[in-house]
């Protein structure tokens, strides 16, 4: 492990093996049992090995975890806002993860990223953490729903030692670790940096919120958005990059320098912006700009914002005496018509035509294939954009059906995907649930983790066909709510998705019985039967709701169609 000593004070740890203990360590790894990590895993293990997360060297246990989660400090009371740890099944902790032994951990090739020194292995009281740190517990705030409903229930605690960085094939010339990026200020002669953090394409207010934060700390500017992971559904990395290529040629030559920051964000809010400027402190940057609502999530599932616009701020200004980092705060950036410029929300006049064009109308225009004004962006972001994201009836997307056996779910399926072909301007592919089990998953049983496998092995094959352009439509029973959330976040990311609950009622569906299985079930004979010997958990969100009781396969299919043609998927 080496030590750098940051220009503005403190230690950068690098947890990188070199010489003769890597050597000795890549021997070890024959004999260790691993451990595979998950895409948030990584990119934590990632900032933790190149010194991201200094001054932390490892996983964190228990008690650097529970007062990070209570007081937002480490247990030698160092301020670090957002837990650090390596989640995995009771069963592997148990068998692998003894205190006092090593842990291979493996990229999803199979790689040998790093060894983990196990000290200690706890259960988490996992809502009290989305509680502490998210300020809820609402499945609508994406890092509870992954805390709550994705994470494993035990934590590993334990230091590290890095055998080798995480590989990326793409944009390598912009990805720096810490001290490759503080070596890159020295040279460029830079003292006084100002970092601006983004996971969205950045517009013409985003580009004089930056300029602006530049000039008044006297600083130069680097763009470092977050190319790890990001809030479900927002644009991909890839397109992002190529939009903040464009616009970096909008700032005066040799002021503002770009670099890619492979974390994995938790949407956490005030936490989240105080997580990031330590972050950026190890970068090397002495200034951090904080927006309204940095890193919120949004709404929760009543409407109401999770954090307050300006929570962030408060939070990070009340800690800046020991952060080490100023604080930039801004306002939000509206474009005066009259005056023909962008100014901050705080500074318009009675007489002021302002004009703003939010997240959600922006995505509404694009998706529509409508006019985005050259005020609100730059018009190469806006063509990288169209390129990369078409109008929504140039676009993929997926039909899930979900209801009970015998709910006519395959009938209807079988209309839409006649009537979609009809209409001919996709290809159309039916995953019915059956027909699935026979190809895809022959070797599952009906247990609950084996029917939840069954409906994340559509989902993907749905999000696939989507991502190609390609309409898929599924039909299986699919009872459990959050198996079906984890289906639509990872379609969603792709293109379109629609939910079809079809809600004929236990009784109608027992009546039509074609093979017998409510007989098998309620004789017994079959366990685990949803509806009779195991629940369905009934959607309160579905797009779409029908119940064939009442109406034909042919009009079902009818009122799916009008859907989709409402939401701009067909014309």
């Amino acid at each position: 492990m080496s030590q750098l000593i940051a220009p503005h004070g403190g230690v950068l740890k690098n947890l990188y093996a070199s010489g003769d203990a890597l050597a000795q360590a890549k021997r070890e790894t024959r004999d260790l049992p691993s451990w595979d990590l998950t895409p948030r895993q990584l990119c934590d293990l990632e900032m933790l090995l190149n010194g991201a997360f200094s001054p932390l060297e490892g996983f964190m246990a228990r008690a650097d975890y529970e007062r990070v989660r209570d007081e937002m400090r480490l247990g030698d009371g160092t301020l670090w806002p957002m837990p650090i740890t390596l989640d995995v099944p009771e069963a592997f902790a148990s068998s692998h993860a003894k205190p006092g032994t090593r842990i291979v951990l493996r990229d999803a090739e199979g790689v040998a990223i790093a060894i983990l020194d196990v000290a200690e292995t706890y259960t988490p009281d996992r809502v009290l953490e989305a509680e502490k740190v998210f300020g809820t517990r609402d499945a609508a705030h994406p890092g509870a729903n992954h805390l709550l409903n994705r994470t494993n229930p035990v934590y590993v605690g334990g230091k590290l030692v890095g055998l080798e960085a995480p590989h990326h094939y793409d944009y390598n010339r912009l990805r720096d670790t810490p001290a490759e990026l503080r070596a890159s200020f020295e040279k460029r002669g830079w003292s006084r940096i100002v970092a601006f953090q983004t996971r969205n394409p950045m517009h013409r207010a985003h580009y004089e919120l930056t300029f602006r934060a530049a000039r008044q700390a006297q600083a130069n500017l680097l763009i470092h958005p977050v190319v790890g992971m990001t809030k479900p559904g927002d644009i991909d990395h890839y397109s992002r990059v190529r939009c903040y290529e464009h616009v970096l040629g909008h700032y005066p030559e040799q002021t503002t320098a770009l670099s890619l920051l492979p974390l994995a964000m938790r949407m956490g809010g005030p936490r989240e912006a105080l997580w990031h400027a330590i972050i950026r402190k190890n970068y090397g940057c002495t200034h951090f700009i904080v927006g309204r609502d940095h890193a919120g999530p949004g709404k929760d599932s009543q409407g109401k914002d999770f954090y307050g616009p300006y929570d962030a701020q408060m939070l990070v200004a009340k800690h800046t005496d020991e952060l080490g980092i100023q604080m930039v705060p801004f306002q939000e950036m509206v474009y005066a018509e009259n005056r023909a410029e962008y100014v901050a929300a705080d500074a318009v006049h009675g007489g002021d035509t302002v004009l703003n064009i939010s997240g959600t109308e922006f995505r509404r225009r694009l998706n529509a294939g409508l006019e985005i004004p050259e005020w609100f962006s730059f018009p190469e972001v806006v063509a990288e954009l169209r390129r990369t994201h078409p109008p929504r009836h140039e676009q993929g997307f997926t039909v899930f059906f979900t209801g009970l056996s015998g709910a006519g779910k395959s009938t209807v399926a079988n209309a839409l995907r006649v009537k979609l072909l009809e209409h001919g301007d996709r290809s159309v592919t039916l995953l019915d649930g059956d027909i699935v089990r026979k190809n895809l998953s022959s070797e599952l049983g009906f247990s609950k983790e084996h029917r939840n496998l069954n409906i994340l092995r559509i989902g993907y094959v749905a999000a696939e066909i989507t991502k190609a352009g390609g309409v898929a439509i599924c039909a299986p029973i699919a009872p459990y709510t959050e198996t079906r959330r984890q289906v639509r976040e990872g379609v969603a990311e792709y293109g379109g998705f629609i939910e079809v609950y079809v809600s004929t009622s236990i009784e109608v569906c027992e009546q039509r019985d074609r093979k017998g299985l409510y007989a098998k079930a309620r004789a017994g004979v079959l366990k685990e039967f949803t509806g009779v010997s195991d629940p369905y958990e009934a959607p309160t969100n579905a797009e779409v709701v029908i119940d064939t009781a009442t109406i034909s396969p042919d009009e079902a299919a009818g009122q799916i169609l009008l859907a989709l043609e409402a939401r701009g998927y067909i014309r």
